[in-house]
């Protein structure tokens, strides 16, 4: 775990290197923005880019909105929406939003960039992400080693979902370059890419996976929803879901950062004593997309994934480091200092 010692400021080099991204940054910003949700426009100003504000993965961001968590710590918390947790990265290393909620692996990616982000809070001990098998392919595709040879969808290239697609292949014996990933969204994306046959597969979450399921397009082939669908699947529990900034914003605004924490954490008890419906009750009227039981039922099914308090599951770093070097040469190559990918401090406070 971190110390509270600050660390070095992202290199210039790499902010140099991410000039070719900012200006997509800046109109995810702008676009996103029209499928965010704004505070109360009193309090200190954060704006927190969400991979997917309507995926039940990321709903404590909304829900933490929605319970007026936010408002109660003096903030005005501005989310807004990007459908791949790699678009949320870009936007926060590139100094257009103050945080992101998206998976803390990409903090391990980055620090080989040398650009140090850290995970805050910890929402997750499970991916909370499902291999899906189209209807048509579920005969032929059994298990990962069936892989080879097909076209598997996933958020976006460079994503989580990619990742994760990746390492499941790898440990059943499919090199990366034996099937084709296809960056397909989620939701009617995700949906629409399986109905028409462009994929064989995908990795996705709910709501999708609800959807999917109901019009009888695909079966589940691998469940992360659990810990116990995490260890089975990757050895052991894999923490997704977080909020992570850099670590020189963090060292400079603790007061803001402890006040998120603070919101975060107060949400996450929240879940752990609600029920699924009284938890969809509180989100926003279209998340449901027209049918409350099914959006209920989706939630239902993910919330086993989600942390009572916003710490760092034990070994789940390492869990993550080790799915990352399975199939990716920058990191199986480089030395990464986990204590540096995540601090415990604010949660704790939060927690006292």
């Amino acid at each position: 775990m971190r110390t509270s010692a600050g660390f070095a400021a992202v290199a210039a080099a790499g902010l140099l290197a991410l000039t070719s991204l900012t200006a997509c940054a800046n109109d995810a910003a702008s676009t996103a923005s029209s499928a965010g949700s704004k505070g109360d426009g009193k309090g200190e100003k954060v704006k927190i880019m969400v991979g997917g504000l309507d995926k039940v993965i990321y709903l404590p961001a909304m829900l933490t909105q929605r319970l007026g968590h936010f408002d109660a710590e003096g903030l005005d918390v501005e989310l807004l929406s990007e459908p791949a947790g790699v678009q949320a990265e870009t936007a926060l290393v590139s100094g257009q939003v103050q945080g992101a909620v998206g998976f803390y692996d990409h903090t391990l990616d980055l620090q080989t960039k040398g650009k140090h982000v850290e995970s805050v809070v910890q929402f997750s001990h499970a991916p909370g992400e499902v291999e899906i098998v189209s209807d048509k392919r579920a005969k032929d595709i059994t298990s990962p080693k069936d892989f080879k040879g097909r076209k598997l969808g996933v958020t976006g290239l460079g994503s989580s979902t990619d990742f994760l697609t990746k390492y499941l292949a790898v440990k059943n014996g499919v090199q990366v370059s034996e099937f084709s990933p296809v960056a397909v969204g989620a939701g009617p994306t995700f949906v629409s890419a399986l109905q028409k046959g462009s994929i064989d597969g995908g990795m996705t979450t709910d709501p999708t996976v609800a959807t999917v399921l109901q019009k009888n397009l695909g079966k589940v082939l691998i469940d992360m929803r659990t810990p116990q669908g995490s260890q089975a699947a990757l050895g052991g529990p894999y923490p997704s879901s977080s909020l992570y900034m850099q670590t020189d914003w963090v060292n400079s605004h603790k007061a803001t950062v402890q006040k998120l924490a603070n919101a975060f954490v107060k949400t996450l008890k929240w879940m752990s004593s609600h029920s699924a419906d009284e938890i969809a009750a509180k989100m926003p009227a279209d998340y449901s997309q027209g049918d409350n039981t099914l959006y209920a039922s989706a939630i239902k099914s993910t919330l086993p994934m989600f942390t009572k308090d916003g710490v760092m599951p034990a070994d789940g770093p390492e869990t993550v480091e080790k799915v990352l070097k399975a199939f990716n040469p920058n990191i199986r190559n480089a030395t990464i200092d986990l204590g540096k990918t995540y601090t415990t401090e604010f949660v704790k406070k939060a927690a006292g």
